[in-house]
């Protein structure tokens, strides 16, 4: 399984590098009905992208979650920076916030004259406050899947268990990593919905960047001489 995966990752990384290089060369600020609905189709695209990968990783789960789990298509920094399986979701705030930050700070001249930027540093104030909103259920639904894995956990006594059904605690631990992939991909779903196509394209070209950042230097802690 793990190889099948494997290679799947590897195409997947790389379309999604092609799609990220789509965005960048997107019209921005968008000034047409063309640009807004060329920026719409691509990110409907990409968000595609995203629940392609969860689909077949779900399927994947099914087979071996102790090999999902182990994820040896990735480096071990990635790893490290796992939560059950994949990135934390919450991640997604904390991302949104600082680039809303930078580019506020960069455009704050702008902004105070009056000039509406329209990127991630020009979010209204119903977009921060459902944003804000969505961090707070994230959170809470972030809280009951760790929950829910520190009894997984807490059970591995049970393991010594002759009576044990292994097959129904492998099936559990499934059950959690989907859950958690699900909550990934609703997270990044609905932060987008909150905003307009423009500012969604830059979230969504910083959210890969960070990844492939991320990956780039495991990638390079790897191959350190020891």
């Amino acid at each position: 399984m793990s190889s099948g995966f494997d290679r799947f990752y590897g195409v997947w990384l790389e379309q999604l590098r092609q799609q990220v290089d789509q965005l960048a060369a997107a019209p921005k600020p968008p000034t047409t009905a063309d640009h807004h609905q060329q920026l719409h189709h691509l990110v409907t695209k990409f968000m595609n992208h995203y629940a392609d990968y969860y689909r077949t990783k779900a399927l994947a789960a099914d087979r071996d979650v102790l090999a999902v789990l182990a994820a040896p298509w990735i480096t071990a920094l990635e790893r490290s920076l796992h939560w059950i399986g994949g990135w934390r979701p919450t991640t997604v705030f904390h991302l949104v916030y600082t680039e809303s930050s930078i580019l506020f700070e960069a455009r704050i001249i702008d902004i105070l004259r009056g000039f509406r930027t329209g990127d991630l540093g020009d979010l209204s104030p119903s977009q921060f406050r459902g944003v804000s909103e969505l961090q707070c259920d994230t959170v809470r639904e972030e809280n009951v899947i760790t929950e829910e894995m520190s009894e997984w956990q807490d059970g591995v006594s049970d393991l010594m268990a002759a009576s044990l059904d292994l097959e129904g605690k492998i099936g559990k631990l499934g059950e959690i990593v989907k859950k958690a992939d699900e909550l990934r991909l609703k997270t990044v779903r609905r932060v987008v919905e909150l905003l307009t196509p423009q500012q969604a394209v830059e979230f969504l070209i910083s959210a890969s960047e960070l990844q492939f950042g991320i990956r780039g230097w495991g990638l390079s802690l790897s191959n350190c001489p020891r």
